[in-house]
């Protein structure tokens, strides 16, 4: 009965290649990015678009010109140019989630490592996309991007804090490291949600468009924030 356990093998493979949101299609061709800091990035092949598959912390821009790290809530309001924090202002947070950057810091053109850029509202609609194929009756579009720990707890299925495990389907591993938001709540609940910055802008003055994935939430949100607000930041590669 076992003498076709080869083609059977053989069989398996195809099966698993084929099937969307299989353990196959997780295992996306990875390569690296590395900023002018030195921090090494893994990445991802999602379609045509070479992604980061961690948030960025690198504090100094792409020309070595330094990014100030801000801590008081009370100044975060009414900055008008680039600045970083870290989650709950603790270094030791960097290595999980990167950096909390304001919009100024997106907007200088300066803040990805050279070659690469910050995703626009564009890129994101492009990623959506591209992993559209791995949206299933279990898999969301928020578990399909959402790393596969780090989230609390939900009981709404498709949300990235049921069965975690199978999250990640893209490789994209986005992660709830929280953000900055205003002067009585500094920070977001540390796996509750991640927040990226986009660079594109509502409007030429107060607001610019960022994206949210709560741990509770089937789908990723996209609206208009004040630009001064710490959010964490994607970078995609140049075509």
């Amino acid at each position: 009965m076992f003498k076709n356990r080869p083609a059977m093998k053989k069989l398996l493979l195809v099966f698993l290649i084929l099937l969307p949101g299989s353990l196959a299609l997780q295992a996306q061709t990875k390569g690296t990015v590395t900023d002018t800091e030195g921090h090494t990035y893994p990445t991802a092949m999602i379609g045509k678009f070479e992604w980061m598959s961690e948030n960025l912390k690198t504090t100094s821009f792409n020309d070595g010109t330094k990014i100030p790290n801000v801590a008081e809530n009370g100044e975060w309001p009414h900055l008008k140019s680039g600045a970083f924090c870290w989650l709950n202002n603790s270094e030791i947070s960097a290595g999980k989630y990167g950096a909390l950057y304001n919009w100024y810091a997106v907007n200088s053109g300066k803040l990805a490592p050279k070659g690469w850029h910050v995703a626009s509202a564009d890129d994101w609609l492009t990623l959506e996309n591209n992993v559209s194929s791995y949206i299933s009756t279990s898999k969301t579009l928020a578990k399909v991007l959402a790393s596969s720990s780090g989230w609390s707890q939900s009981l709404s299925q498709g949300t990235p804090g049921n069965y975690p495990t199978i999250n990640n389907a893209s490789g994209f591993a986005a992660l709830a490291g929280g953000y900055r938001v205003n002067y009585f709540r500094s920070f977001s609940k540390m796996d509750s949600l991640g927040a990226w910055w986009t660079t594109t802008q509502s409007d030429t003055v107060r607001y610019a468009v960022g994206l949210s994935i709560r741990y509770d939430q089937s789908n990723i949100e996209q609206r208009a924030y004040n630009k001064w607000s710490g959010f964490s930041v994607r970078c995609v590669k140049d075509n």
